[in-house]
Protein backbone atom coordinates (compact mmCIF):
# COMPACT_ATOMS: atom_id res chain seq x y z
CA UNK A 1 0.00 0.00 0.00
CA UNK A 2 1.08 3.52 -1.22
CA UNK A 3 1.92 6.27 1.93
CA UNK A 4 -1.26 7.70 3.06
CA UNK A 5 -2.39 11.22 2.76
CA UNK A 6 -3.79 13.32 5.70
CA UNK A 7 -7.19 12.80 4.56
CA UNK A 8 -6.97 9.25 3.98
CA UNK A 9 -5.46 8.92 7.62
CA UNK A 10 -8.98 10.68 8.83
CA UNK A 11 -10.93 8.71 6.85
CA UNK A 12 -9.47 5.09 8.34
CA UNK A 13 -9.78 6.16 12.03
CA UNK A 14 -13.67 6.49 11.27
CA UNK A 15 -13.93 2.47 10.39
CA UNK A 16 -12.33 2.24 14.05
CA UNK A 17 -14.79 0.69 17.28
CA UNK A 18 -12.61 2.97 19.70
CA UNK A 19 -14.38 2.99 22.34
CA UNK A 20 -13.94 7.02 23.72
CA UNK A 21 -15.29 8.80 26.86
CA UNK A 22 -15.46 12.66 27.89
CA UNK A 23 -17.50 14.60 30.27
CA UNK A 24 -19.24 11.44 31.51
CA UNK A 25 -20.42 10.56 28.08
CA UNK A 26 -19.07 8.26 25.32
CA UNK A 27 -18.24 10.25 22.50
CA UNK A 28 -20.03 8.52 19.36
CA UNK A 29 -18.06 10.59 16.41
CA UNK A 30 -15.07 11.57 18.19
CA UNK A 31 -13.26 11.60 14.57
CA UNK A 32 -14.81 15.22 14.70
CA UNK A 33 -15.53 16.68 17.84
CA UNK A 34 -14.31 19.79 18.70
CA UNK A 35 -12.15 18.80 21.48
CA UNK A 36 -10.17 16.04 19.98
CA UNK A 37 -10.03 16.84 16.06
CA UNK A 38 -6.80 19.61 16.55
CA UNK A 39 -5.10 16.34 17.45
CA UNK A 40 -6.07 14.61 14.62
CA UNK A 41 -5.20 17.21 12.40
CA UNK A 42 -1.72 17.41 14.13
CA UNK A 43 -1.26 13.56 13.27
CA UNK A 44 -2.73 14.21 9.67
CA UNK A 45 0.18 16.60 9.06
CA UNK A 46 2.60 13.67 9.92
CA UNK A 47 1.12 12.13 6.44
CA UNK A 48 0.80 15.43 4.76
CA UNK A 49 4.17 16.60 4.50
CA UNK A 50 5.22 13.28 3.92
CA UNK A 51 3.70 13.52 0.65
CA UNK A 52 5.38 16.59 -0.28
CA UNK A 53 8.72 16.69 -2.28
CA UNK A 54 10.32 19.36 -0.32
CA UNK A 55 10.12 17.29 3.24
CA UNK A 56 10.81 13.99 1.55
CA UNK A 57 14.04 12.84 3.34
CA UNK A 58 12.96 13.64 6.19
CA UNK A 59 9.25 12.20 6.45
CA UNK A 60 9.99 9.03 4.30
CA UNK A 61 13.22 6.59 4.69
CA UNK A 62 13.16 3.09 3.05
CA UNK A 63 12.24 0.48 5.01
CA UNK A 64 15.11 -1.81 5.89
CA UNK A 65 12.53 -5.05 5.99
CA UNK A 66 11.13 -4.38 2.86
CA UNK A 67 12.68 -2.07 0.42
CA UNK A 68 9.84 -0.39 0.20
CA UNK A 69 9.58 3.64 1.29
CA UNK A 70 7.77 4.18 4.17
CA UNK A 71 6.83 7.26 6.72
CA UNK A 72 9.97 7.89 9.01
CA UNK A 73 7.34 6.98 11.69
CA UNK A 74 7.80 3.75 11.26
CA UNK A 75 11.19 3.50 10.42
CA UNK A 76 13.99 1.04 12.60
CA UNK A 77 16.78 3.56 12.80
CA UNK A 78 19.89 1.91 10.49
CA UNK A 79 22.40 4.89 11.11
CA UNK A 80 23.06 7.78 12.82
CA UNK A 81 22.21 9.63 9.93
CA UNK A 82 18.55 8.16 10.44
CA UNK A 83 18.57 9.21 14.38
CA UNK A 84 19.56 12.82 13.39
CA UNK A 85 16.88 13.10 10.53
CA UNK A 86 14.64 11.98 13.07
CA UNK A 87 15.45 15.03 15.06
CA UNK A 88 15.03 16.87 12.07
CA UNK A 89 11.73 15.89 11.02
CA UNK A 90 10.63 16.78 14.45
CA UNK A 91 11.78 20.02 14.65
CA UNK A 92 9.51 20.60 11.40
CA UNK A 93 6.45 19.88 12.71
CA UNK A 94 6.93 21.67 15.41
CA UNK A 95 7.35 24.24 13.54
CA UNK A 96 4.14 23.28 11.50
CA UNK A 97 1.96 22.67 13.60
CA UNK A 98 3.18 24.40 17.08
CA UNK A 99 1.92 21.34 19.00
CA UNK A 100 2.62 17.57 19.87
CA UNK A 101 2.05 15.58 16.94
CA UNK A 102 1.90 12.30 18.79
CA UNK A 103 3.85 9.71 16.58
CA UNK A 104 6.89 9.85 18.38
CA UNK A 105 5.90 7.83 21.50
CA UNK A 106 4.99 4.67 18.93
CA UNK A 107 8.50 5.36 16.95
CA UNK A 108 10.35 5.27 20.09
CA UNK A 109 8.44 2.24 21.17
CA UNK A 110 9.25 0.65 17.72
CA UNK A 111 12.60 0.97 18.21
CA UNK A 112 13.48 -0.29 21.75
CA UNK A 113 10.95 -3.45 21.35
CA UNK A 114 13.01 -4.22 18.04
CA UNK A 115 16.40 -4.39 19.59
CA UNK A 116 15.09 -5.49 23.40
CA UNK A 117 13.26 -8.73 21.35
CA UNK A 118 16.36 -9.53 19.27
CA UNK A 119 18.51 -9.74 23.05
CA UNK A 120 15.34 -11.54 24.59
CA UNK A 121 15.69 -13.83 22.24
CA UNK A 122 19.46 -14.36 22.13
CA UNK A 123 19.00 -15.40 25.70
CA UNK A 124 15.86 -17.34 25.74
CA UNK A 125 15.44 -18.82 22.77
CA UNK A 126 12.15 -17.40 22.50
CA UNK A 127 10.42 -15.59 18.77
CA UNK A 128 9.17 -12.39 20.25
CA UNK A 129 11.80 -10.43 17.60
CA UNK A 130 10.33 -12.51 14.46
CA UNK A 131 6.56 -11.42 15.75
CA UNK A 132 7.61 -7.96 16.21
CA UNK A 133 8.95 -7.87 12.28
CA UNK A 134 5.62 -9.16 11.23
CA UNK A 135 4.05 -6.87 13.17
CA UNK A 136 6.25 -4.03 12.37
CA UNK A 137 5.65 -4.59 8.43
CA UNK A 138 2.13 -4.83 8.56
CA UNK A 139 2.39 -1.21 10.43
CA UNK A 140 4.89 -0.32 7.51
CA UNK A 141 3.12 -1.53 4.99
CA UNK A 142 -0.93 -0.03 6.08
CA UNK A 143 1.11 3.38 6.90
CA UNK A 144 -0.41 2.60 10.92
CA UNK A 145 -0.28 5.07 13.75
CA UNK A 146 0.64 3.14 17.02
CA UNK A 147 0.77 4.61 20.40
CA UNK A 148 3.30 3.96 22.45
CA UNK A 149 1.97 2.79 26.19
CA UNK A 150 4.50 2.96 29.20
CA UNK A 151 3.38 5.19 32.03
CA UNK A 152 1.18 2.88 34.84
CA UNK A 153 -0.90 5.03 37.11
CA UNK A 154 1.75 3.44 39.53
CA UNK A 155 -0.65 3.40 42.71
CA UNK A 156 2.13 4.01 45.88
CA UNK A 157 5.36 4.84 44.06
CA UNK A 158 7.23 3.34 47.35
CA UNK A 159 5.43 -0.28 46.23
CA UNK A 160 6.51 -2.70 43.63
CA UNK A 161 3.94 -3.94 41.20
CA UNK A 162 3.48 -6.86 42.94
CA UNK A 163 3.00 -5.65 46.58
CA UNK A 164 -0.03 -2.69 45.23
CA UNK A 165 -3.07 -3.04 47.19
CA UNK A 166 -5.09 -3.03 43.71
CA UNK A 167 -3.12 -5.25 41.65
CA UNK A 168 -4.16 -4.04 38.38
CA UNK A 169 -2.24 -0.68 39.30
CA UNK A 170 0.58 -1.94 36.90
CA UNK A 171 -0.59 -3.46 33.71
CA UNK A 172 -0.45 -7.27 34.11
CA UNK A 173 -1.13 -10.41 32.92
CA UNK A 174 -4.53 -11.91 34.12
CA UNK A 175 -4.33 -15.24 32.35
CA UNK A 176 -2.28 -17.09 29.52
CA UNK A 177 -4.17 -19.32 26.88
CA UNK A 178 -2.90 -21.69 24.83
CA UNK A 179 -3.54 -19.23 22.26
CA UNK A 180 -2.40 -16.25 23.88
CA UNK A 181 -3.08 -14.14 27.04
CA UNK A 182 -5.76 -11.65 28.73
CA UNK A 183 -4.47 -8.92 30.48
CA UNK A 184 -5.90 -6.15 32.85
CA UNK A 185 -5.10 -2.47 33.85
CA UNK A 186 -4.71 0.55 32.14
CA UNK A 187 -1.94 3.18 30.71
CA UNK A 188 -1.99 7.13 31.79
CA UNK A 189 -1.24 10.11 29.80
CA UNK A 190 -1.03 8.16 26.66
CA UNK A 191 -0.74 10.95 24.15
CA UNK A 192 -2.07 10.11 20.71
CA UNK A 193 -3.64 7.19 21.77
CA UNK A 194 -7.70 8.06 20.64
CA UNK A 195 -5.92 8.90 17.11
CA UNK A 196 -3.80 5.82 16.74
CA UNK A 197 -5.00 2.77 14.77
CA UNK A 198 -2.87 0.19 17.43
CA UNK A 199 -0.99 0.49 20.95
CA UNK A 200 1.90 -1.06 21.83
CA UNK A 201 2.17 -1.72 25.38
CA UNK A 202 5.51 -1.82 27.13
CA UNK A 203 6.50 -2.38 31.05
CA UNK A 204 6.68 1.35 32.67
CA UNK A 205 9.98 0.30 35.48
CA UNK A 206 12.62 -2.52 35.98
CA UNK A 207 11.39 -5.38 37.81
CA UNK A 208 12.39 -8.50 39.90
CA UNK A 209 10.91 -11.84 39.87
CA UNK A 210 7.77 -11.31 42.02
CA UNK A 211 6.60 -8.57 38.97
CA UNK A 212 6.90 -11.42 36.18
CA UNK A 213 3.35 -11.29 35.47
CA UNK A 214 3.39 -7.09 34.91
CA UNK A 215 6.46 -7.68 33.04
CA UNK A 216 4.72 -8.10 29.31
CA UNK A 217 5.15 -6.33 25.81
CA UNK A 218 2.08 -6.72 23.49
CA UNK A 219 0.42 -4.89 20.50
CA UNK A 220 -3.59 -4.68 19.89
CA UNK A 221 -5.95 -2.58 17.67
CA UNK A 222 -7.20 0.86 19.77
CA UNK A 223 -10.72 -0.78 19.18
CA UNK A 224 -10.00 -3.72 21.01
CA UNK A 225 -12.92 -5.55 22.83
CA UNK A 226 -12.25 -4.98 26.85
CA UNK A 227 -10.13 -1.53 25.57
CA UNK A 228 -11.58 1.87 25.93
CA UNK A 229 -10.41 5.33 26.90
CA UNK A 230 -11.18 8.45 29.16
CA UNK A 231 -10.38 11.73 27.05
CA UNK A 232 -7.75 13.96 29.61
CA UNK A 233 -9.04 17.01 29.46
CA UNK A 234 -6.82 20.44 29.50
CA UNK A 235 -6.48 24.28 30.46
CA UNK A 236 -9.15 26.77 28.22
CA UNK A 237 -10.14 23.07 26.65
CA UNK A 238 -13.79 23.67 26.58
CA UNK A 239 -13.04 27.41 24.18
CA UNK A 240 -12.85 25.14 21.38
CA UNK A 241 -16.85 24.52 21.98
CA UNK A 242 -17.67 28.18 22.21
CA UNK A 243 -19.66 29.12 19.69
CA UNK A 244 -17.73 32.05 18.70
CA UNK A 245 -14.91 31.02 20.21
CA UNK A 246 -12.48 32.55 17.04
CA UNK A 247 -8.95 33.35 18.20
CA UNK A 248 -9.95 32.64 21.66
CA UNK A 249 -8.70 28.88 20.89
CA UNK A 250 -5.22 30.54 20.34
CA UNK A 251 -4.05 27.75 17.81
CA UNK A 252 -6.80 27.72 15.59
CA UNK A 253 -6.42 24.35 13.68
CA UNK A 254 -3.40 21.96 15.90
CA UNK A 255 -3.72 20.66 19.38
CA UNK A 256 -2.12 17.83 21.38
CA UNK A 257 -4.74 15.32 23.43
CA UNK A 258 -3.91 12.58 26.53
CA UNK A 259 -6.13 9.81 27.82
CA UNK A 260 -6.28 7.65 30.29
CA UNK A 261 -6.06 3.80 28.07
CA UNK A 262 -8.12 1.09 30.36
CA UNK A 263 -7.67 -2.81 29.06
CA UNK A 264 -10.20 -4.11 30.84
CA UNK A 265 -9.53 -8.25 30.34
CA UNK A 266 -8.48 -7.55 26.62
CA UNK A 267 -7.43 -10.79 25.19
CA UNK A 268 -4.00 -10.45 22.80
CA UNK A 269 -3.03 -13.49 20.83
CA UNK A 270 0.51 -14.95 21.04
CA UNK A 271 1.53 -13.34 17.82
CA UNK A 272 0.94 -9.97 19.28
CA UNK A 273 2.87 -11.03 22.80
CA UNK A 274 6.82 -9.55 22.60
CA UNK A 275 7.06 -9.97 26.28
CA UNK A 276 5.97 -12.45 28.62
CA UNK A 277 7.18 -12.55 31.66
CA UNK A 278 11.17 -12.04 31.30
CA UNK A 279 11.22 -9.97 34.08
CA UNK A 280 15.12 -9.38 33.45
CA UNK A 281 14.12 -7.09 30.68
CA UNK A 282 11.81 -4.54 30.94
CA UNK A 283 14.57 -2.55 32.54
CA UNK A 284 16.52 -3.07 29.25
CA UNK A 285 13.24 -2.19 27.48
CA UNK A 286 12.37 1.24 30.13
CA UNK A 287 15.58 2.56 29.34
CA UNK A 288 16.12 2.04 25.70
CA UNK A 289 12.53 3.65 25.27
CA UNK A 290 12.89 6.33 27.76
CA UNK A 291 16.58 7.69 25.70
CA UNK A 292 14.85 7.86 22.44
CA UNK A 293 11.47 9.42 23.55
CA UNK A 294 14.10 11.71 25.41
CA UNK A 295 16.03 12.37 22.37
CA UNK A 296 13.10 13.34 20.51
CA UNK A 297 12.22 16.01 22.71
CA UNK A 298 15.29 18.14 21.11
CA UNK A 299 13.08 17.89 17.80
CA UNK A 300 9.61 18.49 18.68
CA UNK A 301 9.53 21.02 21.79
CA UNK A 302 12.59 23.07 19.43
CA UNK A 303 10.19 23.26 16.89
CA UNK A 304 7.59 24.73 19.20
CA UNK A 305 10.07 27.03 20.57
CA UNK A 306 10.68 28.51 17.28
CA UNK A 307 6.97 29.22 16.50
CA UNK A 308 7.06 30.55 20.25
CA UNK A 309 9.44 32.65 19.18
CA UNK A 310 8.34 34.07 16.28
CA UNK A 311 4.93 34.67 18.22
CA UNK A 312 7.46 36.94 20.84
CA UNK A 313 9.22 38.75 17.84
CA UNK A 314 5.38 39.35 16.95
CA UNK A 315 3.89 40.40 19.68
CA UNK A 316 6.99 42.85 20.24
CA UNK A 317 6.29 44.62 16.70
CA UNK A 318 2.79 44.32 17.12
CA UNK A 319 3.45 46.93 20.28
CA UNK A 320 5.97 48.92 18.78
CA UNK A 321 8.52 47.36 21.19
CA UNK A 322 10.67 45.90 18.61
CA UNK A 323 13.35 47.88 18.54
CA UNK A 324 14.19 48.37 22.31
CA UNK A 325 17.47 46.74 23.36
CA UNK A 326 15.58 44.53 26.74
CA UNK A 327 13.72 42.88 23.92
CA UNK A 328 16.11 42.61 21.51
CA UNK A 329 18.41 41.09 24.35
CA UNK A 330 15.21 38.30 25.25
CA UNK A 331 15.16 37.56 21.64
CA UNK A 332 18.27 36.15 21.24
CA UNK A 333 18.35 34.44 25.26
CA UNK A 334 15.24 32.82 23.79
CA UNK A 335 17.06 31.72 20.84
CA UNK A 336 20.14 30.33 22.22
CA UNK A 337 18.21 28.61 24.59
CA UNK A 338 16.14 26.81 21.80
CA UNK A 339 19.32 25.66 19.38
CA UNK A 340 20.81 24.79 23.04
CA UNK A 341 18.31 21.85 23.36
CA UNK A 342 18.19 21.22 19.76
CA UNK A 343 22.24 20.75 20.04
CA UNK A 344 21.70 18.10 22.48
CA UNK A 345 19.38 16.33 20.55
CA UNK A 346 21.56 16.46 17.06
CA UNK A 347 24.60 15.02 19.68
CA UNK A 348 22.98 12.09 21.05
CA UNK A 349 22.04 10.99 17.68
CA UNK A 350 25.54 11.46 16.26
CA UNK A 351 26.98 9.38 18.78
CA UNK A 352 25.08 6.75 18.51
CA UNK A 353 25.96 3.20 17.84
CA UNK A 354 24.41 -0.17 16.70
CA UNK A 355 22.50 -2.65 19.50
CA UNK A 356 23.38 -6.41 18.62
CA UNK A 357 20.09 -6.61 16.66
CA UNK A 358 22.15 -4.03 14.22
CA UNK A 359 19.41 -0.88 14.56
CA UNK A 360 20.90 2.03 15.83
CA UNK A 361 20.63 3.72 19.50
CA UNK A 362 21.47 7.26 20.76
CA UNK A 363 23.68 7.72 23.75
CA UNK A 364 22.27 7.64 26.25
CA UNK A 365 24.07 9.96 28.45
CA UNK A 366 23.39 12.94 25.99
CA UNK A 367 20.12 11.98 25.05
CA UNK A 368 18.87 12.07 29.50
CA UNK A 369 21.54 15.55 29.06
CA UNK A 370 18.72 16.41 26.14
CA UNK A 371 16.09 15.59 28.36
CA UNK A 372 17.10 17.40 31.69
CA UNK A 373 17.57 20.66 29.47
CA UNK A 374 14.14 20.43 28.49
CA UNK A 375 13.10 20.53 31.93
CA UNK A 376 14.45 23.47 32.54
CA UNK A 377 15.02 25.67 29.27
CA UNK A 378 11.04 26.26 27.83
CA UNK A 379 10.22 27.72 31.27
CA UNK A 380 12.64 30.41 30.49
CA UNK A 381 11.26 30.48 26.94
CA UNK A 382 7.51 30.77 27.38
CA UNK A 383 8.52 33.28 30.75
CA UNK A 384 10.39 35.28 28.36
CA UNK A 385 7.63 35.28 25.69
CA UNK A 386 4.82 36.38 28.41
CA UNK A 387 8.06 39.06 29.46
CA UNK A 388 7.86 40.78 25.75
CA UNK A 389 3.95 40.16 25.39
CA UNK A 390 2.23 41.50 28.65
CA UNK A 391 -0.59 40.90 30.69
CA UNK A 392 -2.95 42.00 27.65
CA UNK A 393 -1.82 38.58 26.65
CA UNK A 394 -3.80 37.22 30.02
CA UNK A 395 -6.62 39.96 30.45
CA UNK A 396 -8.19 41.17 26.78
CA UNK A 397 -12.10 40.61 26.15
CA UNK A 398 -13.43 37.67 24.31
CA UNK A 399 -14.06 37.22 20.50
CA UNK A 400 -17.12 38.07 20.96
CA UNK A 401 -16.78 41.20 22.49
CA UNK A 402 -14.51 42.28 19.63
CA UNK A 403 -17.42 41.15 17.02
CA UNK A 404 -20.04 42.68 19.20
CA UNK A 405 -22.36 45.59 17.54
CA UNK A 406 -24.49 45.58 21.03
CA UNK A 407 -24.86 50.03 21.27
CA UNK A 408 -23.12 50.85 24.75
CA UNK A 409 -21.38 54.64 23.72
CA UNK A 410 -23.37 57.80 24.06
CA UNK A 411 -22.07 58.55 20.10
CA UNK A 412 -23.43 54.64 19.34
CA UNK A 413 -20.55 53.34 19.48
CA UNK A 414 -20.59 49.50 20.02
CA UNK A 415 -18.55 47.48 22.53
CA UNK A 416 -16.81 45.84 19.57
CA UNK A 417 -16.11 49.13 18.54
CA UNK A 418 -14.61 50.11 22.12
CA UNK A 419 -12.35 46.77 22.21
CA UNK A 420 -10.90 47.87 18.64
CA UNK A 421 -10.02 51.23 19.81
CA UNK A 422 -8.33 50.83 23.19
CA UNK A 423 -6.31 47.67 21.77
CA UNK A 424 -4.60 49.67 18.96
CA UNK A 425 -1.10 48.48 18.95
CA UNK A 426 1.52 49.84 16.97
CA UNK A 427 -1.33 51.25 14.30
CA UNK A 428 0.40 49.49 11.36
CA UNK A 429 -1.30 46.07 12.20
CA UNK A 430 -4.83 45.22 12.29
CA UNK A 431 -5.93 45.26 16.28
CA UNK A 432 -7.28 41.24 15.38
CA UNK A 433 -4.16 40.03 14.16
CA UNK A 434 -2.61 42.02 17.74
CA UNK A 435 -4.98 39.63 19.98
CA UNK A 436 -4.47 36.45 17.17
CA UNK A 437 -1.14 36.55 18.29
CA UNK A 438 -1.58 37.15 21.65
CA UNK A 439 -4.09 34.72 22.50
CA UNK A 440 -1.74 32.29 20.29
CA UNK A 441 0.87 32.82 23.24
CA UNK A 442 -1.68 32.22 25.62
CA UNK A 443 -2.75 28.89 24.67
CA UNK A 444 0.88 27.33 24.09
CA UNK A 445 2.49 29.29 27.33
CA UNK A 446 -1.03 28.66 29.59
CA UNK A 447 -3.52 26.82 27.79
CA UNK A 448 -4.60 23.63 26.25
CA UNK A 449 -1.13 23.82 24.33
CA UNK A 450 1.09 24.19 27.42
CA UNK A 451 0.43 20.61 27.85
CA UNK A 452 2.35 19.85 24.67
CA UNK A 453 4.97 22.22 25.23
CA UNK A 454 5.52 23.41 29.09
CA UNK A 455 3.94 21.24 31.37
CA UNK A 456 5.10 17.93 28.69
CA UNK A 457 8.54 19.49 28.87
CA UNK A 458 8.64 18.52 32.55
CA UNK A 459 6.94 15.39 32.84
CA UNK A 460 6.75 13.62 29.16
CA UNK A 461 9.48 10.61 28.80
CA UNK A 462 9.75 10.92 32.67
CA UNK A 463 10.15 13.29 34.99
CA UNK A 464 13.48 15.21 35.68
CA UNK A 465 14.20 13.15 38.71
CA UNK A 466 14.54 10.12 35.95
CA UNK A 467 16.98 11.68 33.58
CA UNK A 468 19.11 12.40 36.90
CA UNK A 469 19.00 8.78 37.86
CA UNK A 470 20.13 7.94 34.48
CA UNK A 471 23.31 10.75 34.27
CA UNK A 472 24.03 9.43 37.34
CA UNK A 473 24.51 5.68 35.98
CA UNK A 474 25.84 6.77 32.81
CA UNK A 475 28.12 9.47 34.04
CA UNK A 476 31.10 7.53 34.48
CA UNK A 477 32.70 9.37 37.66
CA UNK A 478 34.84 6.26 38.44
CA UNK A 479 36.29 6.86 34.97
CA UNK A 480 37.05 10.42 35.48
CA UNK A 481 38.42 10.01 39.09
CA UNK A 482 40.52 7.43 37.17
CA UNK A 483 41.78 10.66 34.90
CA UNK A 484 42.77 12.46 37.70
CA UNK A 485 44.83 9.86 39.45
CA UNK A 486 46.72 9.16 35.85
CA UNK A 487 47.56 12.57 35.41
CA UNK A 488 49.19 13.31 39.07
CA UNK A 489 50.56 9.83 39.50
CA UNK A 490 47.91 7.79 42.20
CA UNK A 491 48.73 4.47 42.31
CA UNK A 492 46.44 2.08 44.03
Amino acid sequence: MALMTGAQYIESLRKLNTRVYMFGEKIENWVDHPMIRPSINCVAMTYELAQDPQYEDLMTAKSHLTGEKINRFSNIHQSTEDLKNKVKMQRLLGQKTASCFQRCVGMDAFNAVYSTTFEIDEKYGTDYFERFKKFLIMVQNEDLVVDGAMTDPKGDRSRAPHAQDDPDLFLRVKEVREDGIVVRGAKCHQTGSINSHWHIVMPTIAMGEDDKDYAVCFACPSDAEGLFMVYGRQSCDTRKLEEGGGMDVGNPKFGGQEALVVFDDVFIPNEYVFMNGEYDFAGMLVERFAGFHRQSYGGCKVGVGDVVIGAAALAAEYNGVEKASAVKDKLIEMTHLNETLYSCGIACSAEGHPTKSGSYIIDLLLANVCKQNITRFPYEIVRLAEDIAGGLMVTMPSNVDFNSDLVVGREGETIGDFCHKFFVGNGKCDTMDRMKVFRFLENICLGAAAVGYRTESLHGAGSPQAQRIMIQRQGNIQGKKQLVKDIVGIEE
